[in-house]
């Protein structure tokens, strides 16, 4: 008789989705049985600007509430690749602090936009250098990036992601996988992404899409694949954190919002297909 063993995946979610007040986002999220918190912004102040004595306030709130931090999502990235790289060094060396500061070891981070008329190869090895420099900082400090393939940026599609790691080739950067983001440049992304990156796929932010128009919708009610990507997550033995990242209000340039009962909708969503797939969210 075969013994079927119930994988665990930690819950998490982007607390500033469900309201600028970090007290009531740790309400929600316990609500939901998440474990854990993504870290955008708190009391509508980006992670890019949050001072010592904020990041201070935040964790004892968290300690208070009994969540930990599963990752900084950072806008890192999220500007023309035509800034210096000690832009966003600086903004790196800003951020890690605030991650040391909430005890966690990952950063979300992005691979920069292009100009209007400028492709993505003429941008290419301009990226490489940033991120390459990007890491470097990264692994020096001992945390890891997490590039987010996101619409418009050099990695929006699984081609470009596996450039990116292929090439910069650094134990502190990985890949935060997001359905949802490749549907919206016209990819299936458990059919032409998901073998291709695994290798390198070390976080998965929960959100799904409609082909047709790009809408952000809850998990399993979009063309993003949910349902093969868990399934297939679960069955490659992945034990790392599924971060809720519902955007089901509005989405804008550095992020999006929900409200506590649209976040509910989505962890539900997600909730239900992790069941049917085997998996224990914690």
């Amino acid at each position: 008789m075969s013994k079927t063993t119930t994988a665990v995946w930690p819950l998490s979610g982007f607390g500033d989705e469900i309201d600028p007040d970090p007290a009531v986002q740790c309400a929600v999220l316990l609500a939901l049985g998440a474990s854990h918190i993504e870290v955008r912004s708190a009391w509508g102040t980006n992670v890019s600007e949050l001072e010592p004595q904020q990041v201070a306030a935040l964790k004892e709130i968290l300690d208070e509430q009994g969540l930990k931090v599963s990752a900084v999502a950072s806008p890192i990235g999220k500007v023309d690749v035509g800034l210096p790289i000690e832009h966003e060094l600086d903004r790196l060396r800003q951020i890690i602090s605030v991650a040391k500061g909430l005890d966690t070891k990952y950063i979300r981070i992005f691979s920069f936009f292009r100009a209007e008329g400028q492709s993505a190869e003429d941008i290419r090895d301009d990226v490489m250098v940033r991120i390459g420099a990007l890491a470097a900082l990264a692994a020096e400090a001992g945390v890891v990036l997490l590039h987010e393939n996101e619409k418009g940026i050099y990695g929006d599609t699984p081609e470009h992601v596996l450039d990116i790691m292929k090439t910069v080739d650094s134990p502190a950067l990985r890949i935060a996988w997001d359905n949802a983001n490749f549907v919206q440049v016209g990819i299936k992304p458990y059919t032409e992404g998901y073998a291709m990156l695994r290798p390198y796929l070390e976080y998965f932010q929960v959100k799904d899409a409609l082909a047709a128009t790009g809408e952000v919708v809850p998990s399993g009610e979009g063309d993003g694949e949910l349902d093969a990507t868990i399934a297939a997550l679960n069955a490659d033995g992945f034990t790392g954190f599924a971060s809720l990242e519902p955007h089901l209000a509005s989405a804008h340039e550095l992020g999006g919002f929900s409200g506590p009962a649209a976040f509910g909708t989505a962890a539900r969503a997600f909730a239900a297909l992790a069941v049917k797939n085997g998996v224990e969210l914690s």
